[in-house]
């Protein structure tokens, strides 16, 4: 068993049982409504608000079938050297414009950069692969939109979808020009590393994951789809330069370093960081723990760095 009480700090165990204190433990036996209430109920409890200078607009991107929501985020003192594509976590069944807000709003602060935040279909309601034909969407309508070229980051759930979008793209003219994924699901081998080290981690457990992902293809077995799982590509050749950051007390830390390992075994640029004693969702902590805010401070260098085309690790 592993020994959270060493591997996790004071600070951080605060942030976990006050996430705790919102959202109990055994949350996925509720249902999704109650899910969903339960979730932006703590999200509002962690809002941190916007920094000074930062302003935001909600608008929509009209796709063939449905209307994807967006929030741009602007600085009062721009960066065009690229826009960043922020999508966000919650199991693809939790999560919007809200959830993230102040996130997106911070890296826009932080590096200038403008940041659309993109309001994916959810499931139950709307299986795979509605999440990520509206993610692809929202890229290729960023490619179109703007001169800049487009940064991809999101967490957990948000990291799939990126990573799906850079695997899509990869001969478009305009692709990526990095990918930022934070503790991403990628679909990983559950029967090794973290899958098994932090089967019960605090605040993600294997059974949680197995549970999304039932819920996102609807129970059918879609094994071999890179747009579910990227990590089932067999071509990881040409993929943008990718930093992966994840949480050491979580299941799907594996999924970082097995990606890494794949991009640069085909030869391409990528970078993997495990968070010591961090645990999935820290991004809510990154005011209040301070491993979480050294680690949002490496996430912000990584969106800095790739945007302006550099790699430096």
């Amino acid at each position: 068993m592993t020994d959270y009480a060493k591997l996790i700090d004071a600070e951080t165990w605060a942030f976990i049982e006050k996430t705790n204190s919102y959202y109990p433990p055994d949350t996925i036996d509720y249902t999704i409504a109650r899910q969903r209430e339960i979730y932006d109920r703590m999200c509002r409890e962690f809002f941190a608000g916007y920094p000074q200078g930062v302003t935001a607009e909600t608008t929509a991107i009209a796709a063939s079938t449905n209307s994807i929501p967006i929030r741009i985020y602007r600085n009062a003192e721009p960066n065009s050297a690229a826009l960043v594509l922020y999508i966000h976590g919650g199991g693809f069944i939790l999560g919007g414009l809200d959830s993230h807000d102040d996130v997106c709003a911070e890296l826009c602060a932080r590096t200038g950069y403008e940041v659309v935040s993109v309001d994916y279909r959810l499931a139950p309601e709307y299986l795979h692969p509605a999440a990520f034909d509206d993610a692809l969407k929202a890229f290729e309508w960023a490619s179109e939109t703007y001169d800049s070229p487009v940064l991809l980051c999101g967490d957990s759930a948000g990291g799939n979808l990126c990573a799906a979008i850079a695997h899509a793209t990869r001969g478009h003219v305009k692709k990526p020009i990095g990918q930022v994924l934070i503790y991403p699901n990628l679909g990983g081998d559950r029967s090794r590393g973290s899958y098994v080290t932090h089967a019960e981690a605090p605040m993600l457990t294997v059974r949680d994951t197995k549970f999304y992902l039932s819920i996102r293809t609807g129970g059918v077995d879609r094994t071999g789809d890179i747009t579910l799982s990227p990590l089932a590509d067999a071509n990881f050749a040409y993929l943008p330069p990718t930093v992966l950051i994840t949480a050491q007390c979580d299941p799907l830390s594996s999924d970082g370093e097995a990606y890494r390992d794949h991009v640069v075994a085909a030869g391409g640029h990528a970078y993997w960081f495990e968070e010591p004693g961090l645990v999935h969702g820290y991004l809510r902590a990154r005011h209040t723990v301070g491993r979480a805010r050294a680690s949002f401070t490496r996430i912000v260098e990584a969106v800095s760095v790739l945007g302006k085309g550099e790699w430096i690790w």
